[in-house]
C-alpha cells in the first residue's frame, strides 16, 4: 500500500511512448521532463499523461485482493486453529510472507508488460494476505492467553509496522535514487524485518514468562475441567446433552464458539465498523488527494507519502499505543459503539477534499491543512478504538474461551477490512 507510487509507475506507458504522446515532439520539453527540471506544478500537470485504466483501478483492486483473502483465511483460522499446531500457523506464515516479499524485490529488476505486472502483483497480494490472516488470527489467539494488557502491544505493533513502512518509503524517495532502486531497497528491508520477526517467534518458547501462560499446569484449568464446567453451564441453561463421547466434542466446540459470539457481539461489530470506514476511504480516496500549496517546491512529491501514509500510520500507532495507559470507555460502556459509529463522518469529509480526478462532488476542503487535520483525527481514532475492542473482546468470556474469542475478534476485524475494500469502489466513483 505504501509503495503505491512504484506500482502505478510500472503500470503506465513506457517512457518513450509518454514523451511522444504528451510533448508533441518538442525535444527541449522532453529533455526537461526526463531530467526532472520542470518544477512548475502547473506545467507538470499539463504535461502529465492521463492515468491508464490499470493505474486508476490499482488502489481499489489492491485493497480488494488484500482484504478478501484476509477475511476468508481469518474465518478458516477461527474454525481450524485448534486442529493446526500454532508453530505451523505462525512460523509457516512468516516464512511464506518472507518468500513472497523476496519475490517482489526480485521482480523490481525484471521487465514485464503492464498487464502481466498487474496480474502478478495481485496474485502476490492474495498470497501475502492469506498467510497474513493466519498469522494475525493466531497471534490474537495467542495473546488472548495473556493478561489484557498484552493484546495492546500487538495492535500497537501493527501501527508501528505501518509507520516503519511509510518512513522507509520517504527515505527511499529522499535518497534521490531511481524509483525502481528505491523500491528494491524498500522490499529488501521488509524481508529483513520479517526474518527478525521469525527469529523472535522461534525464541519465545525459551522465555519462562511465555511458558507460564501457554503451558497447562495445576494452577490453570485443564481441558477436562473446562469440559466439565461447560457441561455444568449448559445444564443450568436446560440444554440436553446427548450423544456419544465423540459427538460431544463437536457439540462442545460449536456451543463454545456460539457463546463467545453472543458475549462479544457488540465489540465484534464495533471493530468491524472501525475498519470498514477506514479501508473504505483509505487509500482508495485519500491517496488521490492533490496538494494545493506545493507550487514550485518538492512538497508535491512528498505530500501523499507524508500526509497520507506517514501521518496515518504514525497517529494510528499512537492511538493503538494509548490503550496501554488509558482504556476509556470501559468494555461494557455504551460510549464505545457510539464513538465507533461517529467515525462515519470521515467518509464525506475526505471526499470533499481536493481528490483528483473527480466527477460529481465539489471541493469544499481544498487546503492541505484541512486534509492533514482530518487525517490526524481519523488515524488516531482508528488505532485507539480498534485496539480497545480487540483488548476487551477476549476478556468478556471465560478464561478457557479466551483464545476462541480472540480468533473471533480477528475474524470480525478482517470482515471490516473486506467490507471496506468493497465499499471503496462506490466511494471513489461518487467523488
Amino acid at each position: 500500500m505504501t509503495a503505491t507510487m512504484y506500482f502505478t509507475s510500472r503500470l503506465g506507458e513506457p517512457a518513450s511512448t509518454r514523451m511522444a504522446s504528451n510533448v508533441s515532439g518538442d525535444p527541449d520539453i522532453a529533455a526537461a521532463l526526463i531530467n526532472n527540471s520542470l518544477v512548475n506544478s502547473t506545467e507538470a500537470r499539463a504535461l502529465e499523461p492521463p492515468r491508464t485504466q490499470l493505474q486508476s483501478k490499482f488502489n481499489n483492486v489492491m485493497t480488494l485482493c488484500a482484504m478478501l483473502p484476509l477475511l476468508i483465511f481469518t474465518c478458516l483460522n477461527s474454525i481450524l486453529h485448534s486442529k493446526i499446531p500454532q508453530k505451523i500457523r505462525i512460523g509457516g506464515s512468516l516464512l511464506a510472507i518472507f518468500l513472497v516479499f523476496l519475490l517482489t524485490a526480485i521482480f523490481v529488476k525484471i521487465e514485464f508488460s503492464p498487464v502481466t505486472f498487474f496480474t502478478l502483483t495481485m496474485i502476490k497480494i492474495v498470497f501475502i494476505n492469506s498467510f497474513g490472516a493466519l498469522l494475525q488470527g493466531s497471534l490474537f489467539g495467542l495473546a488472548a492467553r495473556f493478561p489484557a494488557s498484552y493484546t495492546a502491544p500487538i495492535m500497537s505493533g501493527q501501527g508501528l509496522a505501518g509507520t516503519f513502512a511509510a518512513f522507509a518509503m520517504i527515505c527511499a524517495l529522499a535518497s534521490g535514487s531511481a524509483l525502481e532502486d528505491s523500491a528494491f531497497g524498500y522490499f529488501i528491508t521488509a524481508c529483513v524485518v520479517i526474518l527478525l520477526a521469525l527469529v523472535s517467534y522461534l525464541a519465545l518458547p525459551y522465555l519462562e514468562f511465555y511458558r507460564h501462560f501457554t503451558t497447562d499446569n495445576p494452577n490453570t484449568s485443564s481441558s477436562a475441567q473446562n469440559d466439565l464446567e461447560l457441561k455444568k453451564d449448559l445444564l443450568k441453561g436446560d440444554w440436553t446433552i446427548a450423544g456419544p463421547g465423540g459427538t460431544w466434542g463437536v457439540y462442545k466446540e460449536t456451543l463454545s464458539k456460539l457463546r463467545s459470539v453472543l458475549q462479544i457481539w457488540v465489540l465484534a461489530l464495533s471493530v468491524c465498523l472501525v475498519f470498514t470506514v477506514t479501508i473504505g476511504i483509505f487509500p482508495a480516496v485519500t491517496a488521490d488527494v492533490k496538494s494545493t500549496i506545493a507550487g514550485d517546491s518538492q512538497w508535491g512529491m512528498y505530500f501523499i507519502p507524508v500526509s497520507c501514509f506517514l501521518i496515518f500510520n504514525l497517529l494510528d500507532w499512537a492511538g493503538r499505543s494509548l490503550t496501554a495507559v488509558c482504556m476509556w470507555p470501559g468494555k461494557d460502556s455504551k460510549w464505545l459503539p457510539i464513538m465507533v459509529a461517529a467515525r462515519l463522518i470521515f467518509l464525506p469529509l475526505f471526499m470533499l477534499c481536493n481528490v483528483m480526478p473527480r466527477q460529481y462532488l465539489p471541493v469544499l476542503l481544498s487546503h492541505d491543512a484541512w486534509y492533514i487535520c482530518i487525517m490526524i483525527v481519523f488515524a488516531l481514532s482508528n488505532g485507539y478504538l480498534a485496539s480497545l475492542c480487540m483488548c476487551f473482546g477476549p476478556k468478556k468470556v471465560d478464561g478457557y474461551e479466551a483464545e476462541t474469542a480472540g480468533a473471533i475478534m480477528a475474524f470480525f476485524l478482517s470482515l471490516g477490512l473486506a467490507l471496506g475494500a468493497a465499499f471503496s469502489f462506490p466511494l471513489r466513483i461518487l467523488v
